[in-house]
């Protein structure tokens, strides 16, 4: 596990401006991450994946995360993390996309990444990553379907997994599943019943 704070360091020299912010991992596997500012993400990328002592060459997964408003939080049983930057983002929640780097000619890592939203709603413009690590496609991909995350400059930004018609967001702590399971080609137990009941059948 590297060290991050010579990596902020080396970071903010290399990469005028950038705002970078170690997150603390309180858990046993200790793999802290670093915040970075969207404006500066694709710079600090090209930074670590060219940097000849770390040759970041390979990102293994691109993950997202929904921090609903405190008001959202009570209703779903979850909170939104302690270090929020900005009084805007702990009232408004936030989506977070979190990036996990790994150097392949080097053999170290992993280095992770969060990039976060300015809210939940309309603000919700992130840079894409995949100039610097193809792997990223299909998975910034499924961050878009699944929390509603526009990666500004993907190539080929649409749904992965629902169809292009569905307008929400499942993977969102506020979503809410229809009764509706007309769709579902296998429905089993309770979702067979929800069908039924919306069809007004009985199970």
């Amino acid at each position: 596990m590297m060290t991050l704070e010579p990596l902020k360091l080396e970071i903010e020299a290399n990469v005028p401006g950038c705002r970078l912010e170690i997150i603390p991992n309180p858990s046993s596997s200790a793999q802290h991450s670093m915040l970075i500012d969207a404006e500066h993400a694709v710079a600090v990328a090209t930074f670590l994946r060219g940097a000849p002592h770390h040759r970041f060459d390979y990102c293994s997964n691109v993950t997202g995360i929904d921090w609903p408003a405190p008001s959202k939080a009570k209703e779903t049983g979850d909170a939104l993390e302690e270090d929020v930057e900005s009084a805007e983002a702990a009232a408004t929640g936030y989506l977070e996309v979190v990036y996990h780097l790994y150097s392949m000619e080097l053999k170290h890592g992993p280095v992770i990444l969060r990039m976060r939203t300015q809210d939940r709603a309309t603000r919700v413009h992130l840079p894409s990553l995949i100039s610097i690590w193809r792997s990223v496609d299909f998975q910034e991909r499924e961050v878009f379907d699944l929390f509603g995350v526009i990666f500004d400059g993907h190539p080929d930004l649409r749904r992965l997994l629902m169809w292009d018609e569905f307008t929400d967001f499942p993977m969102r702590r506020d979503y809410v599943e229809p009764d509706d399971y007309e769709y579902e080609p296998t429905a089993h137990d309770k979702v067979l019943l929800k069908t039924m009941q919306h069809q007004g059948g009985t199970a």
